[in-house]
This record gives C-alpha cells, structure tokens and sequence, in this order.
C-alpha cells in the first residue's frame, strides 16, 4: 500500500467519532472477551497489574489499570526530573529559539505545540522530550517533579496515530492532535507535561481530584489508549541525561535529569554571547 494512500486512510479515520465509538466499544462489557488476546498480543506484563486480569470489568479498564504498589521506582533525590510515563523516546534535545528540531523529520515550534500561550518565552531555549507510549506500556501518566500546578489547558484537535508512521509522514501531529497540557511550578522554575492525544484514544483524562500539589510520581492522568507526552523544561532549568538517546526506553520514575535553579544565569549568559556573535 502506498504511503499516499496510507495518509489519505490516515486522514479519514482521524476524526474525533471514530475514536468515540473506539472507547464505546472498549469500555462495553463486550469487550472483556478481548483483554487475554490483548494482552498476549502485545505482550503486556500483566503480573505488574494491580488486578487479576479476570477481575477487569472492560477492556478500557484494563488499558487503564494501575500497578502493584512498588512496580516502579522513583528516583529519590530532590532535584531529580522523572520519566512521567514508560515509554519510548521519540525524540528529545534542547529547544532552540523556541523550536523542537527534527522530530521524525520535522521541527515544531513552541507556539504550535502550546497554542500561542504566553507561557512560551519561559521555554524558548529549554529542554524537550517526545515520549512514545505504544499499546504495549502502562498508560498512566505522573508528574515528573515535586510542584504546584498552576495552570491548566485543553486544544481540541484531530487525532492522527503519533507511532513511526504517523509522526513521519503525517503533518506535525504533535500540535495538530487533541492534547491536554499541564503546568507545574517547581523549586528550580516551571515545567510543561503536553499530553497528546492519538488515533483510537477516546479521551485524556485527568486523576479526580487533580491536587494543586504534585509529589514526584504521583498520579497526574491517563490516556485511553496509547499516545505520547511531550515534557518541556523551562530555559536552563535542566542538566539532562547524556546517556540517553532517541529510541531507548525509559520508565516511569526514571531519572532523566537534574533540575538546578542555578542554571538560569549560564543560560542566560549563553543566549546573550550567542546572539553577539557576527
């Protein structure tokens, strides 16, 4: 099949009803029939899961589960910015003058991705990471640092499949999808989790209650189905990880790098010597 007609597919079924009648049929009774195949089928550690796989009313319950306690761990120290979620990294790297570069092939700006809020100046020359959860990984979503949230925000969207062939050969999906984003206020500056919404997911959902107040690895929200978080850093607020590269797998609770207040001034400084130059 051509990629050409494989967008075009793509284009149709990325309306909003057909992920409704998705998570219709995923959150029927009917569907409890297909969570054992679905589970062999992609090979999902259901030992981790906080239920028996039988004691699952629906298949979008199960997609949904949560954990035994102690499945994950939490890197400990203050500082520390965490994985959200288990997944696969997409892409990830410095912003550079409020732009994402060659994420599948494509650079995304910041407006784009956050809908023109005036939160974009604090990220223009942070720190992203695209984070891929396939259907195969836990699908619930944490903070990634201790904070406060102060601010909260929907973009309604289409939901293009954000796997290889989508983020590839479909236009910037990232800022074109459905996606809920969250701001969190840490000791060390601000920080953006961007849930993105995808194919076959019928909806990102928040925890309920949604604290004001987040502890590293607390619960934040969950997608019904898979997708991706874009987690964003606020201008020279990050020391990341340097061992880590597009396509290796992180969990969630896993150091990805350091927050340092102290950083702002070296970032600072650094934009000022760059933009002297001739």
């Amino acid at each position: 099949m051509s990629r050409l007609l494989l967008r075009v597919m793509t284009e149709l079924s990325s309306r909003k009803f057909v992920s409704r009648m998705a998570g219709t049929l995923a959150k029927s009774a009917y569907s409890r029939r297909f969570i054992r195949r679905f589970a062999d089928t992609y090979r999902i550690q259901v030992h981790e899961a906080e239920k028996k796989l039988e004691e699952y009313a629906t298949l979008n319950e199960f997609f949904t589960r949560r954990l035994k306690p102690g499945s994950r761990t939490i890197d400990s120290a203050v500082e520390s910015l965490v994985s959200p979620v288990d997944a696969r990294i997409a892409a990830c790297g410095p912003i550079r003058d409020g732009l994402l570069l060659q994420i599948k092939g494509q650079d995304y700006t910041l407006d784009e991705l956050l809908n023109g809020s005036p939160r974009v100046a604090q990220y223009r020359h942070g720190y992203y990471w695209v984070l891929y959860l396939s259907p195969t990984d836990y699908h619930r979503i944490h903070s990634p640092c201790d904070g406060d949230v102060v601010e909260t925000e929907h973009m309604p969207g289409r939901v293009y499949p954000v796997n290889e062939f989508g983020l590839t050969h479909m236009r910037k999906v990232l800022s074109r999808n459905e996606r809920l984003v969250t701001y969190i206020r840490h000791e060390s500056g601000e920080l953006a989790v961007v849930k993105v919404g995808a194919l076959n997911v019928s909806s990102i959902r928040y925890v309920d209650p949604l604290p004001k107040r987040l502890t590293r690895g607390e619960e934040l929200a969950y997608f019904e189905f898979g997708s991706t978080v874009v987690l964003l850093t606020e201008d020279g607020t990050l020391d990341p990880r340097t061992d880590l590269n597009t396509g290796d797998t992180v969990r969630m609770g896993e150091w990805l790098g350091t927050l340092a207040e102290r950083m702002k001034g070296n970032a600072a400084d650094k934009s000022a010597d760059s933009n002297s130059q001739p």
